[in-house]
């Protein structure tokens, strides 16, 4: 009987050693597939080396061929000029292509007269005298502020400034009509100081689709595109202007950037009359 028991016993104690083993083989088993399948999900999320190498290369081959040309009165051809209408020209030329910016030199007080929400005008000319044809845009163009941050606007797109432009007077026109039927007293001076926003509204919708900057070919047929540019002046981080800015145009034309520092108003305390 004892040597049956310890038969017995010997028994249980190997299939208890068999069922332990087949359970960790079980478990390891499992954390092998956990491994590689977190693996291959990582490996399919983040680039691969060659793509973050490609990436890269992409941005050293754009940025050689787009070297960037600073204007400087005194380097060969830059040009300078200073019209009746008080607009200061900066103007950079390179083998065949040209670009002329012009700023008036009163833009920081005229920012404030026009309709909300509040955008930086500068009018830029392109020219290409050339024979090989070059597209022109106003796309890519950028305004730097200096004093603020170093901020960098980009371009606005015309069409979708004067859809916002429009949006906001149809905003108000519903809410001036609210007030009325709230307070009919206040009808006439409400109604009035309406008119007047639709009307300077209506005036800047027809200025955008007339003379905004527009995407163009510039070849011996058409050598010459010029345009305004509009910059959103509407940031938390411009703040109060300062008594004298310094901006930053940078145009994109032809695979160069042709770069305009100006400062506003160009001399330190300068008042500027606009000539009649």
């Amino acid at each position: 009987m004892r040597q049956l028991g310890n038969f017995a016993r010997h028994c249980l104690w190997r299939r208890c050693l068999c069922a332990g083993v087949i359970g960790c083989c079980a478990i390891a088993s499992f954390l092998i597939s956990s491994v590689a399948i977190t693996s291959f999900a990582l490996a399919a999320a983040l680039p691969s080396r060659a793509a973050v190498r490609n990436a890269n290369e992409g941005k050293d081959k754009d940025s050689v061929q787009r070297p960037v040309l600073r204007w400087d009165e005194q380097q060969p051809g830059c040009t300078f000029s200073r019209g009746d209408d008080g607009k200061y020209s900066y103007g950079i030329w390179s083998g065949d292509v040209g670009v002329v910016v012009a700023v008036d030199a009163r833009e920081l007080q005229i920012i404030r007269r026009r309709v909300q929400p509040p955008v930086f005008a500068v009018l830029i000319t392109m020219h290409n005298r050339g024979a090989k044809s070059v597209d022109a845009a106003a796309s890519g163009i950028t305004l730097q502020f200096i004093n603020h941050f170093k901020v960098t606007q980009s371009s606005l797109d015309p069409d979708a400034y004067i859809r916002k432009v429009q949006s906001d007077a149809d905003a108000l026109d519903d809410e001036t009509r609210r007030e009325i039927k709230k307070h009919p007293e206040q009808r006439q001076v409400r109604e009035t100081r309406l008119q007047q926003y639709q009307k300077s509204v209506n005036e800047l919708i027809e200025f955008l689709g007339k003379s905004s900057l527009r995407e163009a070919v510039m070849d011996s047929a058409n050598p010459e595109v010029h345009g305004w540019v509009f910059f959103d002046a509407n940031t938390k981080w411009l703040g109060a202007w300062k008594a004298q800015e310094e901006l930053v145009l940078r145009v994109p034309v032809d695979e160069k950037v042709f770069e305009f520092p100006f400062k506003l108003p160009p001399e330190r305390g300068e008042f500027i009359l606009q000539k009649r």
